[in-house]
């Protein structure tokens, strides 16, 4: 009697050894796991990564085109301040959306040159 308990506990732990060994060699993945495996999270990871630089350089894009934009709409406006001023007179105003205009184009520059 004792030898088929012993023979029972035996085959037990037997099985359970044998199942966590299955548990840890390379299986199908059940809706169950927790932890994904690294390779599908770094593809993930670099999918994100692939998605955000690509919004990151349209709304570059986008905010280069704006201050484009208004750049010109400085330089026209500076244009018709220089026009209606004399040789002798330089007003601040003309000074000032000078000014501005150096800003502005700073701030184009820095964008052109991108995330570096």
């Amino acid at each position: 009697m004792r030898s088929r308990l012993y023979l029972g506990t035996a085959f037990l732990i037997l099985l359970s050894l044998s199942g966590t060994a299955q548990t840890s060699q390379s299986s199908p993945r059940s809706t169950h796991d927790v932890n994904p495996p690294m390779a599908d999270g770094d593809d993930a990871r670099a999918r994100i990564e692939s998605d955000m630089a690509k919004k990151a350089a349209k709304d570059r894009v986008a905010s280069l085109k704006h201050d484009t934009d208004k750049l010109l709409k400085f330089s026209v406006e500076l244009k018709d301040f220089v026009d209606k001023s004399d040789e002798n007179v330089l007003s601040l105003t003309v000074v000032k959306k000078a000014e501005e205009i150096e800003k502005l184009a700073h701030s184009v520059k820095e964008k052109m040159k991108g995330p570096n």
